[in-house]
């Protein structure tokens, strides 16, 4: 450390640790509330889906509320995502669509798959 760095108290970097997690929160709140809305789900259909509390939910979207693992995995059931894609496009602050798309596409069926597979080829056909 430079003799020139301000030196930081014990109470002073337990509180930028705290703002730095409620940041994170909000932050992932936020995600939250831009996934659902694009799915154009309402906070008691996500929670339906989620198996999860309206409160839960509103909580989660404030950044009032520190999810499990568990509650973590009813929410991406609710959003139609995995984990990884929950984490994935939250690491990158913007939605990942080929992501949401394979999740998608993982649930589906092998004549459901070559369906789409035709169907994106025809769309971006150049012939």
């Amino acid at each position: 450390m430079s003799r020139y760095a301000p030196k930081l108290s014990a109470a002073n970097m337990g509180k930028n640790r705290l703002t730095t997690w409620t940041k994170l929160h909000r932050r992932f709140g936020d995600h939250v509330r831009r996934m659902r809305n694009s799915r154009s789900l309402t906070q008691e259909a996500l929670a339906e889906r989620s198996d999860l509390s309206v409160d839960a939910i509103r909580r989660i979207e404030r950044g009032a509320f520190s999810p499990s693992l568990d509650t973590l995995g009813k929410l991406s059931v609710g959003l139609d995502v995995s984990l990884k894609t929950l984490f994935h496009s939250f690491d990158l602050e913007r939605t990942d669509g080929v992501a949401e798309i394979c999740d998608f596409l993982a649930c589906r069926s092998g004549s459901e798959l070559k369906l789409a597979w035709r169907v994106l080829q025809a769309m971006f056909d150049e012939r």
